[in-house]
């Protein structure tokens, strides 16, 4: 059976494939944060593909909490912001590999991911959660014998592989709520806040199933190792951003309150 610990590192493999070293990835300290500065932009990446935290409007621009966060860091740090959609499951190696400077994207926080890249934050909190449709599964007990929908390389599908779940993957969270409308799968796994915001929107009915034993974890920012001034000066911006208020707008403007 894969743990997780294997699965993160399956996940990251490509990166360090297209990398020589973690070490060459993170050459000079001072030069990658000077090379930000100097440039004037900030590259960070998510997928695009969840909403309300980060989704492609009718505009077809990236929008939702995590850009907005991300753009007031640099906006605090001196620098315009770029955003880069790309693929949940690559997303670390594309980091790894330097196509963008950050991952502002809902990342959970684990000691796994904490071996290959570096964490800014916690930005927000969150718990895993399971939703069927009602009159489905009412219990994390009949799981067993489910077809359980997650987005594909994240924590959760590793978390349904080590239970044995007879696991579904997509590209997203959109996919996943058409899915489980559909009855192509019986449950989603899913970060809480972000799967009740979306069936709100679109009107979904759902029941979220209760007896699940799990605990809260941190979504943070990740950035390649070996940078404590570039960390320093994003979580220095995200620090003073929920002192003075701003982080509780953009919250409230997202996602309908404070999810610190």
């Amino acid at each position: 059976m894969t743990t997780r610990r294997e699965y993160i590192k399956t996940v990251v493999a490509a990166g360090f494939a297209i990398t020589a070293s973690l070490s060459a990835a993170s050459f000079a300290v001072a030069d990658e944060m000077a090379t930000i500065k100097d440039a004037g932009v900030m590259r960070i990446a998510m997928s695009g593909a969840y909403p309300p935290f980060n989704f492609v409007n009718d505009s077809n621009e990236v929008v939702g909490f995590d850009p907005a966060i991300g753009a007031e860091i640099g906006k605090r740090m001196g620098i315009e912001v770029e955003i880069v959609t790309t693929a949940w499951d690559g997303i670390i190696g594309g980091l790894l590999a330097n196509k963008y400077d950050a991952i502002v994207g809902s990342m959970s926080i684990t000691t796994e991911r904490e071996e290959v890249v570096d964490f800014v934050g916690p930005y927000y909190t969150t718990k895993r959660a399971i939703f069927a449709k009602p009159g489905g599964l009412t219990s994390a007990t009949e799981l067993a014998d489910a077809k359980v929908g997650l987005t594909l390389g994240e924590t959760h599908e590793a978390w349904a592989r080590e239970q044995g779940y007879d696991v579904r993957t997509y590209k997203g969270l959109p996919e996943l709520l058409l899915e489980l409308e559909n009855g192509r799968v019986d449950v989603i796994v899913n970060d809480s806040i972000a799967a009740i915001l979306a069936m709100k929107e679109t009107g979904q009915d759902y029941v979220m199933i209760t007896d699940l034993e799990t605990e809260e974890f941190g979504a943070g920012i990740a950035i390649r190792k070996g940078n404590p001034e570039l960390a320093a000066a994003m979580q220095t911006a995200l620090d003073a951003m929920m002192a003075d208020g701003t982080y509780v707008e953009i919250a409230n403007k997202w996602v309908g309150g404070d999810i610190r």
